[in-house]
């Protein structure tokens, strides 16, 4: 059913060949570098490893089946506030499902949810209940794809979620679900926080939970927990590091060089899949992944998809800061559209809104300090999956998301 609301208006999307050419030319053109002995993936890809999926890209991988298979859903564009936004509208068959929000993660794009968005939303066709059925909306968060180019500086989860809440009352939802997982897994509950009134429940997966430095937080921690918090001290954040304070400089690499952008994610996509000494493929099919990294470089958002560490990162140390000498610290740029720094982290600033946890495999998620900041009212820990769960186990996240909201509803 076409979307006929004003001020959105159909989108398809169509990379111009050039582009999937150049693609191809500078991929058989790659300058690779050298590598030590031995070392595995110890310190970073290996070479063999990259260029025989860069070949891969190059030979095998058609991106006019995935461009046709994300076509598939109806996809539209809005602005709002300034920021041009993208999103898939897929609306179920069933008259009285419930709507739903899907927000992906970095490195991700709402690709991740391809193999969950039918039967969420036609889960008659699916061998399900039809009471269970949702109707979607699948958002690029902004800097994201094709949710670019970025209205300015400021677009952190607050900002984004006060969009978002606004894009699902332009589409007629005053009552709805949310469900994010990563960078998702921030802007859902600022949605809850900024429109309680709207969002009947959040449920995320991939939830990163940090201690707030009070006195005796950490004893008591299960064994699950102690692994959790002695896997995010240890957390090899380069990657984090680059993204969330220098944004702009390492994305000319990245935005020059395909082979640049895909060693950067499919990085992650190792480390954070399960199990964890396998291969990205092992989890996820190597041609969804290359999808992800396509949507990537052919919209050449390398460097607008990192700004939200940027910010968010800013803003956590803009309060740390102004908590520690009393003062209400200087302005920030995040109070565009909703909410500053200040705010954004402020432990006083606990969720009303019931909320669903789902812990995989590679989670570093500390329950105490979740129910600290979020009314979590259901918590499910799975013995498989890891970070990216609508691509590695989409009946887990199926299974839980029917659970939760037809629960609370």
């Amino acid at each position: 059913m076409a979307n006929t609301t004003p001020g959105i208006r159909p989108f398809l999307i169509d990379i111009p060949q050039a582009h999937l050419d150049d693609l191809s030319s500078r991929l058989a053109a790659t300058r690779w570098p050298d590598e030590l002995p031995g070392v595995g993936w110890s310190r970073g890809v290996p070479v063999t490893y990259l260029k025989d999926l860069a070949e891969h890209w190059r030979t095998a991988y058609d991106w006019r089946a995935h461009e046709t298979a994300l076509n598939e859903h109806p996809q539209y564009m809005t602005t709002i506030g300034g920021q041009n936004l993208h999103f898939l509208h897929v609306r179920s068959p069933e008259p009285g499902a419930t709507p739903l929000m899907l927000l992906h993660g970095w490195p991700g794009s709402v690709a991740d949810f391809l193999d969950v968005i039918g039967p969420l939303s036609d889960p008659r066709a699916h061998g399900g209940d039809p009471a269970d059925a949702f109707h979607l909306v699948v958002p690029s968060l902004p800097g994201f794809a094709f949710s670019t180019p970025l209205a300015g500086p400021g677009m952190g989860a607050a900002t984004m979620a006060a969009a978002l809440t606004r894009l699902m009352s332009r589409l007629g939802y005053l009552r709805y679900g949310v469900h994010g997982y990563d960078t998702g897994s921030w802007v859902a509950p600022e949605m809850g926080r900024q429109a309680p009134d709207h969002v009947t429940g959040i449920h995320v997966n991939a939830m990163i939970t940090f201690p707030a430095g009070a006195e005796g937080e950490t004893d008591g921690l299960t064994e699950a927990e102690q692994r959790r918090w002695q896997a995010m001290q240890n957390l090899n954040d380069g990657y984090l590091q680059c993204n969330s304070k220098r944004p702009q400089t390492v994305a000319y690499a990245l935005t020059d060089s395909p082979v640049g952008q895909l060693a950067w994610i499919v990085e992650k996509f190792k480390e954070l899949t399960d199990p964890e000494d396998g291969l990205p493929e092992d989890s996820i099919d190597r041609d969804r992944i290359l999808t992800e990294v396509s949507l990537y470089w052919l919209t050449g958002t390398a460097a607008s998809a990192a700004q939200v560490y940027y910010e968010e990162i800013s803003a956590q140390a803009w309060t740390e800061a102004a908590a520690d000498d009393g003062s209400n610290g200087p302005g920030t740029e995040q109070n565009t559209n909703g909410g500053n720094g200040q705010d954004d982290w402020a432990a006083d600033r606990r969720g009303t809104v019931p909320t669903a946890v789902l812990v995989s495999t590679h989670d570093v998620t500390i329950r105490r300090w979740a129910e600290r900041d979020h009314n979590i009212v259901r918590w499910t820990e799975l013995d498989r999956g890891g970070h990216f769960l609508a691509m590695e186990a989409p009946d887990l996240l199926v299974s839980d998301l029917r659970a939760f909201f037809g629960r609370a509803h």
